[in-house]
């Protein structure tokens, strides 16, 4: 079915400077400098592929504006905020553990945000049905009082409290499939039950000790908290059967009336900072059934914000499927990288099996499954 599906970007995006490094360290000592992880060319050739595929001739243009210093601090303290800004006035910093700040980088994490709303009120208005929100610096690391893993403002966690306080939104889902796991966004709502909030991740990954299956939140928020750590080497038929497992039947006891996604397509195979095995088809998969999630209980409402995902040749491709799939065009697009027939990444194996038995052990005292 066609959707009415928009997407927004800004040429400042891709100028926020991370400098440079090996993968995520800066050079020095035995590091020879190289290009960063969380460099512009993934989400730019994203956006090209968009263009040169003509996808983005059936997509809503919409323009972000920067995020107030209120809507910032819904989430963020003050004197971190200050602290960014003075980065990048200096133009050079690290504003927590490797969330580096360069010259300009505040006035652009402050449209990233900004981008978040902008996209929620677009769904949330009727202009759109859902969006994509193609938005840098990201930010799921990213804690109130300090950034972390390449994020510096929060963008999800800003636009779900922007929402609920302004727009009046009594329940809301995220849904983070970033292969790290969503730390900052976790820390957000763990006291809240209005805001549910759903990891998919690699196990141990980054960051350390985060995201364990009994991290279920706190006081009226307790239940509301779900993580599933999955291990290495966890591919489609992995991600799907936790989602078909957890992710649906409990969007359907909690009802949401907006979908947020944390869209890191750093889950992919071919990523440089995580180890599982989805493909973009898998990506497509996992849309496909938020999509439906969406129109059971929010009118279709929902936003996916881009995190992470590393790899400059395969997150294009990964989120072209996903755009695809929200606004329901096809295009001749196809994954170059991977053929489906008998790939290991469309079996499940008993390992993952039990990984997502455990975390749905963890929540059976909240939901019924």
């Amino acid at each position: 079915m066609k959707r009415r599906t928009g997407f927004l970007y800004d040429e400042s995006y891709f100028w926020h400077n991370t400098g440079n490094g090996a993968l995520s360290l800066p050079p020095g000592g035995w590091i020879q400098p190289d290009i960063h992880s969380e460099n512009p060319e993934t989400k730019r050739r994203f956006k090209n592929l968009l263009e040169r595929s003509g996808l983005m001739d059936q997509l809503y243009p919409l323009k972000p504006r920067p995020a107030s210093l209120d809507a910032i601090q819904l989430f963020h303290k003050k004197e971190y905020i200050e602290k960014v800004r003075e980065l990048s006035e200096i133009g050079y910093g690290d504003a927590g553990d490797e969330a580096l700040v360069g010259k300009g980088s505040y006035e652009i994490a402050l449209l990233s945000a900004g981008g978040a709303i902008t996209a929620v009120e677009a769904v949330m208005n009727g202009k759109v049905d859902n969006a994509y929100a193609l938005v840098r610096p990201p930010g799921h690391h990213a804690e109130a009082d300090f950034g972390m893993g390449f994020c510096l403002f929060n963008n999800v966690a800003i636009a779900a409290k922007y929402a609920r306080k302004y727009l009046h939104i009594e329940r809301i889902l995220i849904l983070d499939w970033d292969v790290h796991h969503g730390n900052g966004t976790e820390s957000a709502f763990y006291h809240d039950p209005h805001t549910l909030f759903i990891s998919l991740h690699q196990e141990e990954n980054y960051p350390s000790g985060r995201g364990k299956v009994e991290d279920t939140g706190i006081g009226n928020g307790e239940g509301y908290n779900i993580n599933i750590p999955l291990p290495a080497g966890t591919g489609n038929a992995g991600y799907l059967h936790a989602m078909q497992e957890i992710v649906a039947p409990v969007a359907d006891q909690f009802k949401p009336q907006l979908i947020l996604i944390s869209a890191g397509q750093d889950s992919s195979m071919f990523d440089p900072l995580g180890r599982m095995m989805v493909t973009a088809d898998g990506f497509r998969q996992m849309t496909d059934l938020m999509i439906e999630i969406a129109d059971k209980h929010c009118q279709g409402r929902f936003v996916a914000c881009h995190e992470g995902g590393y790899s400059t040749a395969y997150v294009p491709f990964c989120s072209h499927a996903i755009v695809e799939e929200m606004s329901g065009s096809k295009t001749d697009v196809k994954d170059p990288f991977v053929d489906e027939k008998n790939m290991p990444t469309n079996k499940i194996y008993d390992i993952q099996k039990e990984y997502i038995h455990q975390a749905k052990e963890a929540q059976s005292k909240y939901w019924n499954f």
